[in-house]
């Protein structure tokens, strides 16, 4: 699953070079053992180093479930038109039961969707809200939040989000279509 890419990826040999071979390996954990994302941003090794272990630590570290900020990432991917990270499958989502039907139903009207709790719907409004009215993402918004998530998992959301769509809109933008 390597996009043609108009920043094309560096060979692996050469990013461990670069001493991104953990990067690469961990990318592995997203579904995508080229590590094509990794090797763009091999030609900057810091900035791969630091965009990665932020996005790796926001999908998978913390106190909201992984299979949930699987979902977001997913429905982040979409919103950006990046066809390369809406592709990409968390393994351990996976592993954890994490269904392409529960995606497909994330991506579309999961507001009356039974199988979405309050708390995950909200979830999913906060992370389309961010980018397509942000101007309803407001005091309101996020005391109903508070309501359903701590103030902690409200941060943790938001970084997910924030980090994530960023990366997925920068890829949008490099490869050919």
């Amino acid at each position: 699953m390597t996009p043609v890419t108009a920043i094309e990826p560096l060979p692996e040999t050469e990013a461990h070079q670069r001493g991104l071979a953990s990067r690469i390996e961990s990318f592995a954990v997203l579904g995508d053992d080229t590590a094509t994302f990794v090797r763009i941003l091999a030609r900057a090794p810091a900035y791969a180093e630091a965009i990665w272990d932020a996005m790796a630590e926001a999908l998978f570290e913390g106190n909201v479930d992984h299979t949930l900020k699987e979902i977001i990432r997913i429905q982040l991917a979409n919103l950006a038109g990046d066809p390369y990270f809406s592709a990409l499958r968390s393994r351990r989502a996976i592993e954890e039961g994490l269904s392409e039907e529960r995606i497909q139903a994330a991506l579309g009207d999961y507001r009356d969707d039974p199988q979405f709790s309050d708390p995950e719907k909200w979830a999913l409004d906060y992370a389309y809200q961010m980018y397509r009215t942000p101007e309803s993402v407001d005091a309101e918004f996020y005391e109903r939040g508070k309501e359903l998530w701590s103030e902690g998992q409200i941060m943790e959301l938001g970084g997910l989000i924030a980090v994530h769509y960023g990366m997925q809109v920068f890829m949008s933008t490099v490869q050919h279509r």
